[in-house]
């Protein structure tokens, strides 16, 4: 293993770590009085309280400051909740409390300064692996469905910057895999290049808080069809007269379980050469393969 290597796989660790166990650790009073008391950016200030926070002594050892200055000014983003407010599915759908069977709609929060990811790993030209980590300055809602009492889907900025591109290539007759509340299906059909988006869900649950508490706010959802059944049984069921011309897959939580899915998803792109694919994620997962 290179050093570069080393060094990706120590702040893929690290980072994946602090976002599950801690992510809300860093107080907003700590990065204020940080950025004040030393003169530095918001940004920054929180970026070498996110290293110390994970074991790093940018003060003391060698090795952690240059692990520091190679990734974190780079990785961390202070990100404006404005930006994100004006999304059109923010603009258009409001979301009130609701269950069916084991699903709940529900409105989850970002409290200030805590860290999210924000968008793919970004990989450079020297080899290193750059994950994107995010923090608001202030408390920042976002739609989720929980399952079991565990947030599975949701419409976070981080869902919105990792499909702005599969979004932007749609075209034609869409097919999707997985539903979730509904963004790409949402912003793919509000294009004109966009002639339907076919949605494969496999919850019942899922699907029938969308129609009743979704779908309807939709100004475009008359183009929106939604299938039940099993991604993987559909997408090996396909012909290449099926009339799909462009097909995204978002059925995974993230790289870690997404990964074997994928791997099958890509395995039956050959039977289908007239559809462009594209995968949630894709650029991250890439990483770790």
């Amino acid at each position: 293993m290179t050093r570069i290597e080393r060094m990706n796989a120590q702040i893929l660790w690290m980072m994946s770590r602090y976002l599950n166990e801690a992510p809300d650790f860093i107080r907003p009073a700590e990065v204020r009085e940080l950025a004040e008391s030393c003169g530095l950016p918001v940004q920054e200030a929180f970026s070498l309280l996110l290293a110390a926070s994970c074991g790093l002594n940018v003060d003391e050892q060698p090795q952690d400051r240059e692990l520091y200055h190679l990734y974190f000014p780079r990785m961390v983003h202070a990100l404006s909740p404005e930006a994100f407010e004006a999304d059109p599915y923010y603009r258009a759908i409001r979301v009130e409390r609701a269950r069916h069977g084991r699903c709940e709609l529900r409105r989850q929060r970002f409290q200030p300064c805590e860290a999210f990811v924000c968008g793919d790993i970004e990989r450079l030209e020297d080899g290193r692996a750059m994950p994107q980590i995010g923090f608001f300055e202030r408390a920042f809602e976002y739609p989720a469905i929980l399952e079991g009492g565990r947030e599975w889907m949701t419409v976070t900025p981080n869902e919105i910057a990792t499909m702005r591109a599969p979004i932007s290539r749609a075209h034609g007759c869409v097919l999707t895999y997985g539903l979730g509340l509904g963004y790409f299906a949402f912003m793919a059909a509000r294009k004109e290049a966009v002639e339907s988006v076919t949605v494969v869900e496999q919850s019942a649950d899922v699907i029938a808080l969308f129609k009743r508490h979704i779908l309807p706010q939709m100004t475009c959802g008359e183009k929106i069809h939604i299938v039940q059944g099993d991604a993987f049984a559909f997408a090996g069921a396909r012909t290449a007269e099926d009339g799909f011309t462009f097909a995204f897959a978002d059925l995974w939580h993230d790289a870690g379980d997404g990964i074997p899915m994928y791997r099958r998803l890509k395995a039956l792109e050959a039977r289908n050469p007239g559809t462009e694919y594209a995968y949630w994620i894709e650029q991250s997962m890439r990483c770790y393969l």
